[in-house]
């Protein structure tokens, strides 16, 4: 941004707001407590190496995954602020077996609801790598008034309203898309607000990198381990070989490809025969985020965005990235035959 011309994350909210006179102003609020939300779980990410909050909790989710101590303070931070807001009738998460409702009289007559992954990428906390928080926005479908009920949940991604994610890594962003735009906020320290720092992002067609866990090659289809070869094929037409990155954060991996284009696989293989991602918590706010920036987002099968859920903690493979990279990927595992 040019010097002077420094917009925080609420001002921008409220000008965005302005442009569609119907709109009551729940959703920016909603955003601005993810925003406060990010601020102090990046205030403990900080100084994770001062205070006992590193290592494992010593207990495991739903997923049957052994919770690290951030984890669970990233949940419990989230579900306090939303539900100290007037605009969330109740939350989902992937550290908990069930919604959770918020029964006042204000959560009850809100329109939204909010499903998160607190701490994406939490095994790399010990070692210092980025982490990150994914969230998705839904207008309830439930009646206004009374508790929000399971089938406000469990939409399919193409009803969502807003999606984005924090990224705490050598600077701490707040990325977050609706259905006009996806735009990126820098969190500036001195201040202690989210700036506006990558406006109208728009994810490049193509890009020079792939990103899977390659360490399971042995376990992929053959169309898959096709695809690998390809990407490792020098064709200096197509900028080939590949460069391979893969930090292990899904938060991590999709934020480079959303700025600088390229492809994120997490495949269905033999030991995730369904995939290994979450719908609900990580698979459809990343879609919806990429796709409102020209990219692509896909099953293997369709695009994940058309995906009606069927339970809150259900998992699916996901290609997504640079639209043609993805394209061409899929055309290995589902090639056109005359």
């Amino acid at each position: 941004m040019k010097q002077g011309k420094l917009i925080t994350m609420d001002e921008f909210t409220i000008q965005e707001t302005r442009k569609f006179p119907q709109a009551t102003g729940e959703l920016s609020s909603l955003l601005r407590d993810i925003g406060l939300a990010g601020k102090i779980i990046n205030k403990q990410v900080l100084k994770a190496g001062l205070v006992d909050i590193l290592g494992k909790h010593g207990a495991t989710n739903v997923q049957g995954e052994e919770q690290m101590k951030l984890d669970v303070y990233a949940n419990e931070t989230l579900i306090n602020i939303l539900k100290n807001s007037s605009d969330c009738a109740g939350i989902a998460s992937e550290e908990n077996d069930d919604h959770v409702c918020f029964e006042d009289t204000f959560s009850a007559n809100s329109k939204y609801v909010v499903l998160f992954d607190p701490l994406d990428g939490s095994s790399n906390i010990d070692v210092n790598a980025p982490i990150g928080t994914i969230f998705s926005i839904y207008r309830r479908v439930s009646e206004l008034g009374k508790p929000c009920t399971m089938q406000d949940f469990l939409q399919p991604g193409n009803r969502l309203m807003a999606a984005g994610y924090i990224i705490y890594g050598s600077s701490t962003m707040m990325v977050y898309a609706t259905k006009v735009s996806v735009n990126g906020f820098t969190l500036e320290p001195s201040i202690g607000e989210f700036c506006l720092s990558h406006a109208n992002i728009k994810v490049p067609e193509n890009g020079k990198i792939y990103s899977l866990n390659q360490g399971n090659t042995l376990k992929y289809s053959d169309g898959m381990r096709a695809y690998l070869d390809y990407c490792m094929e020098i064709n200096k037409e197509e900028g080939r070989p590949y460069s391979h990155r893969y930090i292990g954060s899904m938060v991590a991996d999709l934020h480079r490809t959303l700025i600088k284009g390229g492809i994120f696989i997490y495949p269905a293989d033999k030991s995730s025969p369904k995939g290994k991602l979450r719908l609900q918590y990580e698979c459809n706010p990343m879609s919806f985020i990429v796709e409102a920036a020209g990219g692509k987002g896909s099953t293997g099968e369709g695009n994940i965005l058309d995906v009606e859920p069927t339970e809150l903690h259900q998992r699916v493979p996901i290609f997504i990235g640079s639209k043609n990279m993805v394209a061409k990927a899929l055309s290995f595992l589902y090639p056109v035959t005359a």
